[in-house]
């Protein structure tokens, strides 16, 4: 099972390129899309998702020509879109039946025996009868899985999922789409470094529409050792300063004072020390090159 991504580009009629001539094949495993907001991530997601066309460019999953044979994909397709909405007086559990009567699954004893499978392996069998307008933003993304799993999907497309769950949530919801990711094709897009740390063998990171980079996290890791260096500084002028000469490429506050990561391929001196290269490392050093170009 492939996906498969060619020349896509999209250009929306206010002049913004959304999707500048992007390829990507994507394997039977966890797919982390990274980027920041406006990077093109959802209209990826979308045109994937047969939900809009692009200007130019093909997609093939397992043979099935995406854009010409939408009805055909729709079939195995799982989507939780960035925002999703729910009936607030209806239960999960009439909701998902619903949602597979929708789907095709029309036997009573069938559609029962997988609405029943999914809400226990979403962790929602107990809140199955409450109403989904009292259920936390974290049930719902759930919830959302539970639905973009009717029909056995062979591929599953997650946009923005953990933005705006609290930590428990987030781990209970990380741990439900890696147990997922294991058997069929899951994109994950996201702008959260961590989630693609922790669940994809392989990612992009995107930005203005354009791939910065492909391939698998440890690679990219690997690519930087020995090359990040760090420093505390103790005010904003000492920081500007350090942002005119060196290739600063992030910055986080500890105790009131900025911690400086500069890449460089020899050691810069001047109190930096030498630390271990973490993906963000790679996410701010793909944006600031791509910024320069």
């Amino acid at each position: 099972m492939a996906l498969t991504i060619a020349g896509l580009s999209k250009t929306y009629p206010n002049g913004v390129k959304a999707l500048q001539d992007i390829s990507l094949t994507i394997g039977n495993h966890m797919f982390g899309l990274l980027g920041p907001n406006g990077a093109g991530k959802s209209t990826l997601m979308r045109t994937i998702a047969t939900l809009q066309a692009p200007d130019t460019g093909s997609i093939h999953l397992d043979g099935i020509d995406v854009l010409a044979k939408k009805a055909e994909v729709r079939q195995i397709l799982g989507y939780l879109p960035q925002e999703f909405g729910v009936y607030p007086k209806v239960s999960a559990l009439d909701m998902l039946h619903h949602l597979a009567v929708m789907k095709g699954i029309t036997n009573k004893k069938e559609r029962s025996e997988i609405v029943d499978a999914l809400l226990q392996q979403t962790n929602l069998w107990e809140s199955r009868k409450k109403s989904l307008g009292t259920y936390s933003g974290g049930m719902k993304q759930r919830f959302g899985i539970a639905q973009a799993l009717l029909g056995k999907p062979k591929l599953i497309i997650v946009d923005e999922p953990t933005a705006g769950l609290d930590p428990a949530e987030r781990n209970r919801f990380l741990n439900l789409l890696s147990s997922i990711g294991r058997e069929v094709i899951v994109i994950l897009s996201t702008h959260i470094v961590d989630d693609v740390r922790e669940l994809c063998p392989r990612m992009a990171i995107i930005a203005k529409g354009k791939v910065l980079l492909e391939g698998a996290p440890s690679e990219a890791l690997s690519a930087l050792d020995g090359k990040i260096w760090s420093k505390v500084v103790a005010n904003d002028e000492e920081l500007k300063a350090l942002e005119s000469e060196m290739q600063v490429i992030s910055t986080h506050l500890i105790a009131g004072q900025h911690e400086v990561r500069i890449y460089s391929d020899s050691n810069p001196g001047d109190g930096f020390k030498p630390v271990e290269s973490g993906l963000e490392d790679v996410y701010f050093l793909s944006l600031a090159r791509s910024a320069k170009n």
